[in-house]
């Protein structure tokens, strides 16, 4: 069966520190599978759509893991290779009160980063695909990762296949290996359908500033810039959060078109924040579903905000809830016992 979406991108081994301890203040650590693109991946099969992820991870039982947890989540792992080298890791220390949560990187050097440009034959692993979905954070993690994107890209506009783009700009991975974010990400834009970005990220891609007051001004302003600058970009899409304290969270979200449209989620209070992590990605996948399936405007991101915030909830990277889980929340009595 020929996949809808694929997702390329680094699989990610997540170790972090139970409950809210600090990171290795008791000697044990819970283990998540995960990564940007990953995380999308997963949401859209639980959504119903036909998703395989691309990439490359460790020949060994962590590479073996991580695999089995994406299929396991009815993700088709059949072009994800198998190479020497090691998993990219992250450490994560959950924040709790005035206390922010951290996260430590562990991914240099990891088989996926490795991995040269000219290894993977676009057309033969984009074959039957209607979408591609990339991030931010591949290019950023050297210029081997950088070329493949780029490539996967270019070969998904050749091929006629929509792409979905999630700026995810990460300063510390660029200036590891001295990359050009600026150049590289707008080779990205250029060939996206739609982008998830918000004002700072057209700043860093297009040298703009935003000067504007209200934040969702400085979308709309943006959103204009982007629009001028990248004749294939369609839809621009982002939240917007305000963060009371580590577990109290805003979140409202924009969708804006080419076409004039701009429809908006109001905000929602998140209390209680059990895990953040992959929020953004639970909000993308929730927004392509909405585009995919024809949804309106005002639908397309009321359900892609509805899917950022229930992630909240669930512990992991991944968002495993399905389109009646996100539909109840969006409807009336969201917080009523379903029985």
């Amino acid at each position: 069966m020929y996949p809808q979406i694929a997702c390329f991108g680094e699989l990610l081994l997540r170790l972090g520190a139970p409950g809210n301890q600090l990171l290795l203040q008791s000697p044990t650590l819970d283990v998540h599978c995960g990564g940007a693109e990953a995380n999308v991946g997963v949401s859209l099969a639980h959504f119903g759509h036909a998703v395989a992820m691309v990439g490359v991870v460790a020949d060994n039982p962590l590479g073996a893991a991580v695999t089995g947890e994406l299929r396991r989540h009815g993700v088709d792992t059949a072009r994800v290779r198998r190479s020497d080298g090691r998993m990219g890791l992250y450490f994560l220390t959950t924040g709790a009160g005035h206390r922010p949560s951290e996260v430590v990187y562990d991914r240099a050097d990891s088989a996926f980063s490795n991995a040269t440009a000219d290894s993977y034959d676009w057309p033969a692993l984009l074959h039957g695909a209607q979408w591609l979905h990339l991030s931010g954070v591949s290019p950023a993690l050297g210029p081997e990762a950088a070329q493949a994107t780029l490539d996967a890209a270019r070969a998904a506009v050749a091929l006629g296949i929509k792409v979905s783009f999630d700026g995810n700009f990460r300063p510390k991975l660029w200036e590891r290996w001295g990359g050009d974010a600026q150049a590289i990400l707008r080779d990205l834009f250029d060939c996206a359908h739609i982008v998830f970005a918000d004002y700072r990220d057209i700043g860093v891609v297009l040298g703009g500033q935003f000067p504007q007051a209200d934040a969702q001004a400085r979308v709309d302003a943006a959103a204009a810039m982007a629009f001028a600058a990248f004749p294939r970009l369609q839809y621009m899409a982002c939240t917007q959060r305000t963060a009371h304290s580590v577990d109290r969270h805003a979140l409202g979200a924009m969708l804006l078109g080419r076409d004039g449209t701009r429809a908006v989620a109001p905000e929602e209070e998140l209390t209680g924040i059990v895990d953040r992590i992959g929020g953004g990605d639970a909000f993308a996948a929730g927004v392509l579903h909405g585009l995919i399936e024809g949804f309106d405007s005002e639908a397309t991101i009321r359900f892609g905000l509805a899917a950022g915030c229930l992630k909240h909830s669930i512990p992991g990277d991944f968002n495993p809830v399905g389109v009646a889980d996100v539909m109840a929340l969006v409807g009336e009595g969201k917080f009523d016992v379903r029985r």
